[in-house]
């Protein structure tokens, strides 16, 4: 399970900009913003943008300034592999060491779209002592085992949110290293990212 909230695409115009001063060639720029406030590029800055996206990392620098904000929930298995990109990426993460236990452990709280009903069983009875574990905490904070006990059993289906910031450069890596993995969730951020604006244009650049 993976949900995407909250999205924001930022500093087009700047990037764009920035993309035309190599050759000093501002006075081609053919862009501009629509009654919603969008960004739309021209064709002139379209073509450009689309030559550069396709001509490799070295010339597509100014997809490196286009930043993109979103809120995405899932699970710590997922979260593990996202860690990976360090590079462009920046998270800020609901924390479980200090709100674990702030709210009721619930089925929702996890990833379980995938079980079958074995594994709901054995789901529903780890959150039923987690639950008792969390009580035992929340009405005595120096009870260390009960919150011992709460850290180490967390399974990796817990879902954590967190704020991410990123680049499209960096969407680029993550869509062509991920877009045909097993995990279901990187399906979901893919298509997210096919959904962005100028995707097709300057992200899905390989095809």
């Amino acid at each position: 399970m993976l949900k995407i909230e909250r999205c924001a695409v930022m500093n087009l115009e700047n990037a764009i900009r920035g993309a035309r001063n190599p050759l000093n060639s501002w006075g081609r720029m053919d862009s501009g913003y629509d009654e919603k406030g969008n960004y739309v590029l021209g064709p002139n800055d379209l073509d450009l943008a689309r030559r550069l996206a396709r001509a490799g990392s070295d010339h597509r620098k100014y997809l490196r300034q286009i930043f993109v904000s979103v809120d995405l929930t899932g699970p710590l298995y997922w979260w593990k592999e996202f860690d990976t990109y360090k590079v462009g990426t920046v998270a800020n993460s609901c924390s479980t060491m200090h709100k674990i236990h702030a709210k009721p452990f619930e089925r929702e709280d996890f990833s379980h779209d995938r079980l079958d009903e074995a594994g709901l069983a054995a789901l529903d009875t780890l959150i039923a002592f987690l639950e008792s574990e969390r009580q035992k905490f929340a009405a005595d904070k120096n009870d260390k085992q009960a919150w011992h006990n709460l850290i180490q059993l967390l399974p990796s289906s817990y879902n954590q949110m967190r704020t991410v910031s990123l680049n499209y450069e960096t969407l680029i890596n993550m869509y062509y290293a991920r877009r045909t993995h097993k995990l279901a969730e990187w399906h979901t951020l893919c298509a997210w990212i096919e959904s962005l604006p100028y995707a097709a244009d300057l992200i899905c650049v390989k095809e």
